[in-house]
C-alpha cells in the first residue's frame, strides 16, 4: 500500500506489483438509523467488493463471518476465501485474517498459503511476536490476549473451564447437557480481594531462597503469609 501511493518502503528489498484499486474489509460498525446491524454492514461491504474487485486488486479481509452463528459464518468465509482465490472467478491478491481454523485446509488449493504471527510460550506466559511465519497458528490465544486486557481473573479462569469443556465436545447439541460442578461455578461467588491476597502470597514466596532460610526464619515468613491470608 505504501509503494501504490508512492511513499517509502521500510524494507531492504522488495517485488512490488501495481494493482488497480485497494479493498478493505476491516473493524466493526453498524447503521442502526437505516436498520442494517454490523453483519448487515460487514456482508454488504464484502458484497461491495467482490462485485467491483479484480484479478489486478489488492483485497484486505479481516474476521469475515464472525458477526452471526458458528456454522453460518464459517461457511460464509470459506465460501468468500474460495471465490476469491479462484482465478477463474477473482483471483486477486488477498490478506484474509480469520480464526476460524477450518479455512486452513484451504491451502492445499492453487494460489492459497497459510501464514502466522509467531507466539513464544513460557511458564504459562505468551508473548506476541512481530514476525511473520509460514503455517496456521497452533491454537487460538483468545483467553490470552483477555488476560492481557486485564479482565477480571474470575471470568478468565472460568473462561478456561468452559474452554477445556467445549474442545471436548463433538458437535453443537451436546452442549445443551453440559453441566459444569458446583465447585467451578462458585469461581464467580469468590471474593476478588481473597484472590488478590493469595496471588500476592503466590508471589512472595516464589523469590525466597529456601536454601538459606533457617527453620526459625521459615516459620516466621510461613506465619506471616498466613496472616495476611487470612485478613
Amino acid at each position: 500500500m505504501l509503494a501504490q501511493i508512492g511513499s517509502f518502503v521500510p524494507a531492504a528489498e522488495a517485488i512490488i506489483g501495481i494493482v488497480d484499486r485497494i479493498f478493505t474489509r476491516i473493524g466493526t460498525s453498524d447503521n442502526l438509523a437505516r436498520g442494517q446491524s454490523t453483519f448487515l454492514v460487514e456482508m454488504m461491504e464484502t458484497a461491495n467488493i467482490l462485485k467491483n474487485a479484480t484479478s489486478k486488486s489488492l483485497i484486505i479481509m479481516d474476521e469475515i463471518g464472525r458477526g452471526t452463528s458458528t456454522y453460518d459464518g464459517l461457511a460464509i468465509a470459506w465460501s468468500i476465501l474460495e471465490f476469491i482465490g479462484n482465478k477463474k472467478l477473482l483471483g486477486a491478491k488477498t490478506l484474509f485474517a480469520t480464526h476460524y481454523h477450518e479455512l486452513t485446509n484451504l491451502s492445499d488449493r492453487d494460489g492459497i498459503a497459510n501464514m502466522s504471527v509467531a507466539v513464544s510460550e513460557a511458564d504459562d506466559k505468551i508473548t506476541f511476536l512481530h514476525k511473520i511465519t509460514e503455517g496456521p497458528a497452533e491454537k487460538s490465544y483468545g483467553i490470552h490476549v483477555a488476560r492481557l486486557a486485564n479482565l477480571p481473573d474470575q471470568v478468565t479462569n472460568y473462561a478456561e473451564i468452559l474452554l477445556n469443556k467445549f474442545e471436548k465436545k463433538k458437535n453443537e447439541n451436546d452442549f445443551n447437557d453440559m453441566k459444569l460442578s458446583k465447585g467451578q461455578l462458585e469461581l464467580f461467588n469468590s471474593q476478588p480481594d481473597k484472590n488478590k491476597k493469595l496471588n500476592d502470597a503466590i508471589e512472595e514466596m516464589k523469590f525466597l531462597d529456601i536454601n538459606r532460610l533457617t527453620p526459625i526464619q521459615a516459620l516466621n515468613i510461613l506465619s506471616d503469609i498466613q496472616k495476611k491470608i487470612r485478613k
